[in-house]
């Protein structure tokens, strides 16, 4: 059993490597550092080390904070870049981890050892006092934990693939643990009394309220470019933390900050390929002239540039396919009409809701027997825009489609389904998928979530199901840019599981991880006049015909 975790695991980590460094492939950093111990204001000591360029100081300086080892290619990314630009590069391992002393409480300590790290780094003579700080993923959440104290130097950051909120878009999405990535991850990092007390935390009681960004926007001070993907498991968490800061920010924050959304995952997407202009979000370029305008002061008109560079995806086996091309916007999200695409018998979606007497659609869901993830927004497992027909002709997934479209349709911006169910339990799960349906039947995912019934009424109480009745649910299903291409079909599926990416519910409605016992739902859509079912798409355009020809 433990040889299966390890290996399943080790996959994991090699992608995020990959992933989140440019120099993926190299040992170690060509540079060899000054190593030093940091004592934080309770007396731990952090150690950190520290890349100085040639030459006469003082510079200005590029934190970053990473559990993943500060001396390894992933914790300390290309300082050889960064000093030779005329910057010095300070990396630290997170309390707890490798070289450094403490507890490992993941992203619960950051915002404290981030502050006192930012300021030590100021009174050092190799600084300016000017210190920007950046990351993906982990290192993006500590550089996001820092601003929200305020340190008094820290003056812009550069933040990749990270969450704006714990419990919606990193641990309980919908309130649905997200077993995929985070049992992984917390046994990965060797918490696993982490993982124990996060599962006693499924309700959203507050226990998280340090890493919910929107109780915090606020105290930021500083701007800072977000950077996130489609298919990331993050994205919806890059885009609400621009959203916020931008509107709500303190000091510099609100109006400076930056967005820019390309066709990319957490790690390398699978089954299509995208064209070069999609580029790479590892590229520094963006991040040189962020740091190069806020913390040397070249106006090199970053800050002239609208502020939200979007990739709007499209048919990638049709060259002549709109889409597939970067787009910019003033605000998020961008001008739409709000389009609802109704559930009806027969598999049908449709802008006309059919169904006058009563509909439905029923299905069992068996947790021991649950639907498998095939792609998505995930961490360890394949991801992207997965065919979906690799699931199979499963009873428990109901599929509903439109006819093939006339012309094609651009959706940009977030998408809601609203479901109308029943069950014959006191709480079971619903999981909704977005699907690009190709001509030749190919089923590509667009974008997916769930929510568990019990928190339809909000995340910070439960109420349960009753039998026979039906509730209203709305499932968030986070944001996208893409356009249906002439001859796709919209779809939309329904189930109750995605395992292992979601926790299957047992359907029993006790706690989380309670015991063994499971029970098989009798689960219904109800799609009519009375009850009507829907995705609610933002259409921003729909393609004439002729256009699109000639492009």
């Amino acid at each position: 059993m433990k040889k299966r975790l390890l290996f399943s695991i080790l996959p994991g980590l090699l992608i995020l490597i990959l992933a989140f460094n440019v120099l993926a492939q190299a040992p170690a950093p060509a540079l060899k550092p000054e190593v030093q111990a940091i004592t934080m204001r309770d007396g731990v000591k952090l150690a950190t080390d520290i890349y100085l360029p040639a030459g006469k100081g003082p510079w200005p300086v590029i934190l970053t904070r990473t559990p993943y080892n500060k001396s390894s290619a992933l914790g300390a990314g290309r300082p050889s870049f960064w000093t030779t630009k005329g910057y010095a590069i300070v990396v630290q391992d997170c309390r707890g981890r490798f070289a450094s002393e403490g507890k490992y409480m993941p992203f619960m300590d950051d915002h404290f050892d981030g502050y006192d790290t930012v300021e030590w780094i100021a009174s050092q003579p190799w600084s300016n006092g000017k210190v920007g700080m950046t990351g993906a993923s982990a290192m993006g959440i500590t550089a996001n934990q820092a601003s929200i104290t305020a340190p008094p130097h820290l003056t812009a950051m550069f933040v990749m693939v990270a969450p704006a909120s714990a419990y919606q878009h990193a641990i309980y999405t919908g309130g649905i643990f997200r077993k995929e990535m985070n049992e992984a991850w917390l046994k990965a990092q060797k918490a696993d009394d982490i993982l124990k007390m996060t599962l006693e935390h499924a309700k959203d009681d507050g226990f998280l309220n340090i890493r919910e960004g929107k109780l915090h926007w606020e105290k930021v001070q500083v701007p800072v470019y977000n950077q996130g993907g489609w298919y990331d498991i993050f994205v919806q968490g890059n885009i609400d933390n621009f959203a916020g800061l931008q509107n709500r920010g303190g000091g510099l924050a609100a109006g400076n900050q930056k967005l820019m959304v390309g066709p990319w995952g957490h790690g390398s997407i699978e089954e299509v390929k995208y064209p070069a202009n999609a580029g790479s979000m590892l590229e520094l370029t963006e991040q040189q002239r962020w740091f190069d305008y806020w913390l040397k002061g070249i106006n090199n008109g970053v800050m002239d540039d609208p502020p939200i560079k979007y990739y709007v995806m499209g048919d990638t086996t049709d060259p002549k396919a709109p889409g597939n091309e970067w787009r910019t916007a003033q605000s998020w999200p961008v001008p739409a009409k709000t389009t609802s695409y109704f559930l009806s018998s027969g598999g049908l979606l449709s802008e006309k809701l059919l169904a006058e007497k009563p509909s439905s659609s029923v299905y069992q869901y068996d947790p021991k027997n649950p639907v498998p993830t095939i792609g998505g927004a995930n961490l360890f497992s394949k991801k992207g825009p997965l065919d979906q027909r690799a699931i199979g002709e499963r009873k428990d997934v109901l599929k509903f489609m439109t006819a093939p479209l006339d012309a094609p349709l651009e959706v940009t911006g977030p998408l809601t389904v609203e479901l109308w169910v029943s069950s014959d339990c006191p709480d079971t799960d619903f999981i909704a998928k977005l699907i690009d349906v190709y001509p030749d039947g190919t089923e590509r995912l667009v974008q997916d979530n769930g929510l568990r019934a019990r928190f339809r009424e909000g995340f910070d109480r439960e109420v349960f199901m009753k039998k026979g009745e039906v509730y209203k649910l709305k499932l968030d299903l986070w944001s996208t840019s893409i356009v249906f291409n002439k001859g796709h079909r919209i779809a939309v599926h329904v189930t109750s599981s995605n395992d292992p990416r979601f926790d299957p519910n047992p359907n029993t409605g006790k706690p989380l991880r309670a015991d063994s016992e499971t029970r098989v739902a009798t689960n219904a859509i109800h799609h009519d006049q009375k009850y009507p079912s829907r995705i609610l798409l933002p259409v921003v355009k729909v393609y004439d015909n002729k256009a699109v020809s000639a492009k």
